[in-house]
């Protein structure tokens, strides 16, 4: 072990802290750069921006739905969509100034190319989890098996999870660990862009991209309570070629989640906070296989977060997580900016033994980073004995302890890499 810093016992005190700051009125997306066309890593790809005109358009409110927030109009979003799937070029019309209320719902493709599903008003779920009985409560909308689709319109979905989050066991330790819906599901898509859109109060996770191949997400915005648990802004899960830009997200747990099975992710221009930060993991629980690679975040803010730039794994997982680079991150009042934690999950004495496996993080560059921790130790990194944390490299780092008692501090275990540069707080990798 190499440090020069606090103990370790410091950190464990520290990432227990709940930093609960709501800072979303003070970010405008006026902030940043017009969206870029696309990238070069969707060259070749016939990805779709903003709506611009479709050849059919069918508006929900001439299948049926009424849009008064109270009346159940899913049987009208799905006689609509069953009608727009089967003709291309087809948009979806979620009217303005309207609330409609839908149960859970898989919209089934595959469809005829060029979907569009615009939503200019409100879309809510059943607010009362009583109200769920017999219904499917692992998920609320799912998109399903679609090419080319699109969803847009500056609308808001809205998860109305409230009640959800006061039966949480992290809420309250006397309830039971039970789960709850994940708000929108896109699962097996390619070419998909889901842009301008407002996400809130989802019941559990709000935007989950799963098996997904090419995937533009931009103009984002999730606000929901720092308190409200497991809220994950956008998560993926076995989803390859995706865009993350120009968006904001505000939440009670990570701000962006990435999991094993996804590659080539490119995270532009992202305001984080609250929440627990951007996030690759939890990964290798249970001994599982987990492998996430060529990850690149270039231009964030991460503001009042628990966490900031994490990788976390649980002892005994197998697999790797390399090829990742974060430049050009603007930390504010965050416990914990820069963090690798291989031992997650320590506080279930059976993950803390020491066990000879873990997910193998390599490759892992931190560049242009800075601004102030709320903790003493800036960056954290816990290895493995086994598997150490190689190839980790610091270029230009300014980090700075917001308290008056002291420089901020690094922490280092099995931590092997170069440093580049100034860096403050001093590295400590061997």
């Amino acid at each position: 072990m190499a440090s020069n810093a606090l103990p370790l016992t410091w950190f464990v005190t520290y990432l227990l802290l709940a930093v609960c700051e709501t800072k979303m009125d003070s970010m405008k997306l006026n902030q940043f750069p017009k969206t870029e066309t696309m990238l070069s890593m969707f060259a070749g790809r016939n990805l779709k921006s903003s709506y611009t005109g479709a050849n059919t358009e069918v508006n929900v409110l001439s299948y049926g739905a009424v849009g008064d927030g109270v009346a159940d109009d899913t049987q009208a979003f799905t006689s609509a969509w069953k009608a727009a799937c089967a003709q291309s070029d087809s948009i979806i019309v979620v009217p303005a100034g309207l609330q409609f209320l839908i149960k859970p719902t898989t919209f089934l493709g595959p469809c005829a190319s060029g979907l569009t599903f615009q939503i200019l008003g409100t879309v809510i779920a059943p607010g009362d989890p009583s109200s769920w009985s017999g219904m499917n409560t692992k998920t609320w909308l799912v998109f399903d098996s679609l090419d080319g689709f699109s969803m847009n319109g500056g609308g808001t979905i809205d998860g109305r999870g409230k009640k959800w989050w006061t039966l949480s066991c992290r809420r309250d330790p006397t309830n039971a660990c039970s789960s709850a819906p994940t708000a929108v599901l896109i699962r097996r898509g390619t070419s998909t862009t889901i842009e301008n859109l407002t996400f809130q109060n989802s019941q559990q996770m709000h935007l989950e991209f799963l098996e997904c191949n090419g995937v533009m997400a931009s103009g984002i915005t999730i606000n929901t309570p720092c308190d409200s648990p497991n809220t994950d802004g956008i998560h993926l899960s076995f989803s390859q070629a995706v865009v993350i830009q120009n968006s904001l997200i505000g939440t009670g747990d990570d701000c962006i989640s990435i999991q094993s099975g996804s590659a080539n992710v490119r995270i532009k221009n992202v305001q984080c906070g609250p929440g627990h930060g951007i996030s690759i993991g939890s990964l290798g629980e249970d001994g599982s296989v987990a492998n996430v690679k060529d990850i690149i975040l270039n231009g964030a803010t991460l503001r009042g977060t628990t966490n900031g730039l994490r990788i976390k794994s649980w002892q005994g997982g197998q697999g790797s997580v390399s090829g990742v680079q974060y430049e050009n991150v603007k930390m504010v009042n965050v416990a914990n900016p820069i963090i690798i934690d291989q031992f997650y999950g320590c506080s279930k004495q059976q993950y803390c033994n020491n066990q000879t496996l873990a997910v193998q993080v390599n490759g892992i560059s931190y560049r242009n980073i800075h601004g102030t921790s709320s903790t003493p130790v800036a960056v954290h990194f816990a290895c493995s004995d086994t598997f150490p944390c190689k190839n980790l490299v610091l270029q230009n780092i300014d980090i700075t302890y917001v308290s008056t008692k002291g420089a901020a501090a690094s922490f280092c275990e099995n931590a092997h890499g170069s440093s580049i540069g100034p860096i403050a707080p001093q590295s400590c990798l061997q």
